[in-house]
C-alpha cells in the first residue's frame, strides 16, 4: 500500500493516505475501501506518522485522504497534521468530509487557524434514486447548488452498471456549473457486488474526454492514479 504521492500536473500538491476509525456511515454498497479502517488507534497513530515524515512541504499544498472523513482520523493524527503544515510551510490543505458532516467542517477551519482549509465530498452521482436507492449513500439533498454551499469540490462516480447516459450527461453539467473543483471516479471492480459497465464508461469518455484537459477537474481513470493505495 503506497500512502504518499506528489501530484505535479492540476491543482500540484503532495497527498498522503492515511489511516482512521471506521466510516461514520460505512455501508455504501460500491465501497470497499473501509477495509483500511482500523480500531487499533496506536497503530493509527504510528502508521499516519510515517507516513506524514515523508512530506516535504512541496507546493505548499497537501491533500489528506482516508477511508472515511476528517472527522474520524484520531486527534493525535490531526495534531500531527497542523504541527506538520506549520513546520514545512504547508499553506492550503484537503480533506475529505462525509455529507453528513457538512454542518461541522468551521470546526476543522478553526483547528487549522491559518491555513486554508477545503474539502472535497463523495455525491457520486446527483441522480437521488441511485445514490440511495442502490449506491446506499444516505445523502439527502435539494439540489446542486445546496451542496455548494457547503462542498466546493465533490466527487463523482462513473460507469456502474445502471447508470444511464442521461444520469452521466446531467451529473456533468451540474457539476461544471455549480462547483470550483471536482473529481471523476471511473468506476474499478472491487470486492462488492457492483458491476462495471463498459458502454456508460466509453460513452463519458467520447462526450466527456475534453474535461481531461480543464485545470479544475481531475478525472480517475484508474483508482490509483494520484499514487496511493494499492490492491
Amino acid at each position: 500500500m503506497n500512502r504518499y504521492s506528489v501530484i505535479d500536473d492540476k491543482n500540484p500538491r503532495e497527498i498522503v493516505l492515511l489511516r482512521s476509525h471506521p466510516c461514520r456511515w460505512g455501508r455504501c454498497f460500491f465501497c470497499d475501501y473501509i477495509a483500511d479502517n482500523s480500531i487499533d488507534e496506536e497503530e493509527m497513530i504510528s502508521v499516519n506518522k510515517k507516513v506524514l515524515e515523508d512530506v516535504k512541504g512541496l507546493y505548499g499544498k497537501l491533500e489528506v485522504i482516508n477511508s472515511a472523513s476528517v472527522f474520524e482520523l484520531p486527534k493525535q493524527t490531526l495534531e500531527d497534521i497542523r504541527d506538520l503544515c506549520r513546520t514545512r510551510g504547508i499553506k492550503e490543505i484537503f480533506f475529505e468530509a462525509y455529507y453528513n458532516y457538512r454542518t461541522r467542517l468551521d470546526e476543522i477551519r478553526k483547528y487549522f487557524d491559518g491555513i486554508e482549509v477545503s474539502f472535497k465530498c463523495g455525491i457520486e452521482t446527483f441522480d437521488d434514486g441511485f445514490r440511495n436507492g442502490y449506491l446506499n449513500k444516505n445523502i439527502e439533498f435539494k439540489d446542486a447548488k445546496e451542496v455548494a454551499s457547503y462542498f466546493e469540490n465533490i466527487c463523482l462516480l462513473v460507469g456502474i452498471q445502471g447508470q444511464t447516459r442521461e444520469m452521466i450527461d446531467r451529473d456533468m453539467k451540474l457539476l461544471q456549473e455549480n462547483f470550483k473543483r471536482g473529481c471523476i471516479n471511473i468506476y474499478v471492480e472491487n470486492t462488492t457486488p457492483v458491476k462495471r459497465d463498459q458502454s456508460i464508461i466509453d460513452y463519458f469518455r467520447d462526450q466527456y474526454s475534453y474535461m481531461d484537459d480543464m485545470e479544475n477537474i481531475e478525472i480517475l481513470w484508474n483508482n490509483t492514479d494520484f499514487g496511493v493505495g494499492g490492491e
